[in-house]
């Protein structure tokens, strides 16, 4: 019983994902997303678009790894992908919490997950790469949908989202090459983006 009981702690623990909120509305621009509502999609995602995957991955261990890396947050709350201050502690916020949450879970499962969450941070695996693809490109389909919303209120640069991006051709080219032709340069084109790097698109 004691095994269970961990087991179910954790279950209702990480229903707080559903309160953190993160920077991206929805595609009708209503309100944000949350985190638990950003993992839904992008395992859905994973599931539709593996096809493009530079490497053979493991669909449901990509998956998992996105179910579960986002559930530091409950701790360590969203940082938003363009707060170059919040980002300098990132790291240290996210392994307190995730020390503390895996922890809650059965010795041999919190390991796995939180072998999963370090996987994903270290970007060296094909499940990996395609998983922080997905991460990436999530939130510009969102911002896409709704007009930019995100963009403009943050005063988001061009160079901003291409520094934010430098590792998504490597979870999948194609994907890459289609938001960056088919996304970014119609947003860039609308002014939602400022382009400061000179595209002259």
């Amino acid at each position: 019983m004691e095994r269970i009981e961990e087991q179910l702690n954790f279950i209702r623990e990480i229903d707080k994902e559903k309160e953190i909120f993160r920077q991206t509305y929805l595609a009708d621009g209503s309100r944000k997303e949350n985190d638990a509502e950003h993992a839904w999609h992008m395992a859905i995602m994973t599931m539709l678009l593996s096809e493009y995957a530079n490497e053979k991955i493991d669909v449901l261990k990509t998956v998992g790894m996105l179910l579960i890396h986002d559930i530091v947050e409950i701790d360590a709350g969203d940082t938003y992908a363009y707060d170059e201050n919040a980002k300098k502690t990132q790291h240290e916020r996210e392994k307190k919490a995730a020390d503390r949450i895996y922890g809650l879970l059965p010795g041999e499962q919190g390991r796995k997950l939180y072998d999963l969450w370090e996987e994903f941070e270290a970007q060296e695996t094909p499940e990996a790469k395609f998983a922080r693809t997905m991460d990436n490109i999530q939130p510009m389909l969102l911002n896409d949908a709704s007009g930019g919303i995100s963009w403009k209120e943050h005063n988001v640069k061009l160079s901003q989202i291409l520094g934010r991006n430098e590792r998504t051709h490597l979870g999948s080219e194609t994907i890459w090459k289609y938001a960056y032709n088919n996304i970014l340069k119609k947003h860039i084109q609308k002014g939602n983006i400022i382009d400061d790097v000179n595209e002259n698109l």
